[in-house]
C-alpha cells in the first residue's frame, strides 16, 4: 500500500542499519520524525540535503526530533550499494557522482572524504530482486503517485504514458521497499511524521520549509 498524507505512517522497509540501534516509525512515538531518503550517488543529497538535516538535528534531537537517514536505489545500483554506504559512513568516502560533484566545489576532504560525519541513524532501503513482467497493480501504483489526473487524459496519452512506465520497470534492477511505498519522486526527498505517527508531508528535492513544519509539528 502507498503511504497516504493524514494516514499512519507505514513502517520504513530497512535491510541494514549500518549506523545507530536499529529503530523505525512504531518506535518513536511521541517524537516528531524526520526521515531523510538519499543515495549514495546523488551529489545534490551531500551538497544540500543532509547539511540541512543534520543543522536539524543539531537543533532539535533534545526538543523531541528523530531524525533517520535512508539510502535508497532506484538508479546507478552498482553504485548505491550497503557497501559504499558502509563506506561513506564509517570514512566518509564518497563515490561516483557524489565525488565529481562535490570535488568541483572544493567540498572534499583529503581529496575523496566528506567534510562532516552524519550523527543519525542511517539503514539502507530493503531492494528486491525485479523478476518477470510488471503487475498491472504495480504500473497503476506508479502512475497513480506521478500522474496527477490520469483519467483526464485522451485514450492515446494514457496509452503513451502506460507504455512509458512498463520501459521504466522493464529497465530497473531492483525495487526499493521504502521508496516505492512513500511513493517517492526522487532523491533527496524527505519525510516527515507527527507524534502520534500521521504522515504529514513528502517532498522531493530542495525543501525550504522543512524547519518551519517541524515547528510546528512540535508545537502541537
Amino acid at each position: 500500500m502507498i503511504a497516504k498524507i493524514g494516514s499512519n505512517a507505514p513502517n520504513l522497509g530497512v535491510s541494514k542499519w549500518v549506523q545507530g540501534l536499529p529503530t523505525n516509525i512504531d518506535k518513536e512515538k511521541d517524537n516528531v520524525v524526520l526521515v531523510e531518503v538519499f543515495q549514495v550517488n546523488c551529489p545534490g543529497c551531500f551538497l544540500h540535503a543532509i547539511p540541512q538535516v543534520i543543522d536539524i538535528y543539531n537543533k532539535y534531537r533534545k526538543e523531541g526530533v528523530t531524525v533517520l537517514g535512508i539510502s535508497t536505489a532506484f538508479e546507478d545500483f552498482d553504485k548505491n550499494t550497503v557497501e559504499n554506504l558502509e563506506l561513506l559512513l564509517t570514512t566518509g568516502e564518497t563515490v561516483g557522482e557524489t565525488l565529481k560533484a562535490l570535488g568541483q566545489y572544493g567540498q572534499l576532504v583529503d581529496g575523496k572524504k566528506l567534510p562532516y560525519k552524519i550523527p543519525f541513524p542511517v539503514g539502507m532501503d530493503l531492494l528486491k530482486k525485479e523478476e518477470g513482467p510488471a503487475s498491472q497493480e504495480k504500473i497503476n501504483e506508479i502512475i497513480e503517485a506521478n500522474v496527477p489526473g490520469f483519467d483526464s487524459y485522451n485514450e492515446h496519452q494514457k496509452a503513451d504514458i502506460i507504455e512509458r512506465v512498463k520501459q521504466y520497470l522493464k529497465n530497473k534492477e531492483y525495487s526499493a521497499q521504502t521508496f516505492e511505498q512513500y511513493a517517492l519522486r526522487g532523491t533527496p526527498s524527505s519525510i516527515l511524521i507527527d507524534k502520534k505517527g500521521i504522515l504529514r508531508d513528502v517532498a522531493f528535492g530542495q525543501n525550504d520549509f522543512l524547519e518551519e513544519n517541524i515547528k510546528k509539528l512540535l508545537s502541537e
